[in-house]
């Protein structure tokens, strides 16, 4: 099991950018594919991106690519999402998840079986 902390999150305008962070315990981390979901008031958990546990693919659903990065260091035990030109419907809590060992970061967008999660950062871009 790995433990998630995100952070980064706030209150921006509509255009604005943000960086969350996710910082991970545990030897293994450079192991597990990574992912960032999000859950808007109302609606259910969806997939945003994901990296492999090498960083060298990502994989973004197509409602935020080119606006959204997904990035890890894994000497920092640290996943990243940057999120630019944010728009009003960005607003979430953004989740930060570890996929388990026999999972892809391709197949973090249709699976989320195993997965370790953190507590989320809350996301609200102001119109």
């Amino acid at each position: 099991q790995v433990q998630l902390v995100e952070s980064g999150g706030g209150l921006v305008q509509a255009g604005g950018s943000l960086r969350l962070s996710c910082a991970a315990s545990g030897r293994t981390f450079s192991f597990y594919p990574m992912g960032w979901f999000r859950q808007a008031p109302g609606k259910e958990r969806e997939f945003v991106a994901s990296i492999t546990s090498s960083g060298s693919s990502t994989y973004y659903a197509d409602s935020v690519k080119g606006r959204f990065t997904i990035s890890r260091d894994n000497a920092k035990k640290q996943v990243y999402l940057q999120i630019n030109t944010l728009k009003p419907e960005d607003t979430a809590v953004y989740y930060c998840a570890a996929a388990g060992l026999t999972t892809s970061a391709q197949a973090m967008a249709t699976t989320t079986t195993s997965f370790s999660w953190g507590r989320g950062t809350q996301v609200t871009v102001s119109s």
